[in-house]
């Protein structure tokens, strides 16, 4: 039988702009086992797909510092605190885009980015009827270029590895079981 491990202990181990560290102390209920882990506590992420009315996908190109590399991704983010999510989505598209939606965005997922030492959730929507409003407004440390692709070509961008960032391509996933691609 698998068990919920039992906290016996909690310390803090850094505080990051993104996230909190925290070393865990936890027992094993059956086995008697303890251990020392690590978990980050962060924030809940968004990410959204923005669909435009002639059925192209509006996704950003942008630095990574973590793999020291440029991804394609659909725009995404942080949740602010008391921030919904879908507002969060919506709020990181413009700003990361200039563009904005039609109606509601619609939750197609929630995901656990890794459970293994993250605590957070990640939201994903998508928003149809996208088309520019206005110029980015970018934070001081991003570089984004957007690129409009036709929805029907986004499978390739996955299987070619050109969209490799595992946060989009959940969010694909959930779309397109969605909608019977």
């Amino acid at each position: 039988m698998v068990a919920k491990w039992e906290t016996t202990g909690k310390k803090d181990a850094g505080e990051f702009r993104i996230f909190k560290a925290e070393e865990i102390r936890r027992k094993h209920p059956l086995w008697n086992k303890e251990g020392d882990f690590v978990v980050l506590n962060s924030p809940e992420w968004v990410n959204i797909i923005p669909l435009t009315v002639d059925n192209k996908v509006v996704l950003i190109e942008q630095y990574r510092h973590g793999i020291d590399d440029l991804t394609i991704e659909v725009p995404g983010g942080l949740v602010e605190i008391n921030e919904e999510p879908i507002l969060a989505g919506k709020r990181e598209c413009i700003e990361e885009t200039g563009y904005t939606g039609t109606g509601e965005a619609v939750l197609i997922g929630v995901s656990l980015p890794n459970p293994a030492f993250l605590n957070n959730k990640c939201y994903h929507f998508v928003w149809y009827g996208c088309s520019k409003v206005s110029e980015q407004a970018l934070d001081c440390h991003e570089d984004i270029r957007v690129i409009e692709v036709p929805l029907n070509e986004v499978k390739e961008y996955i299987l070619d590895g050109r969209i490799n960032h595992s946060l989009v391509l959940t969010a694909f996933f959930y779309y397109f079981l969605r909608n019977g691609y």
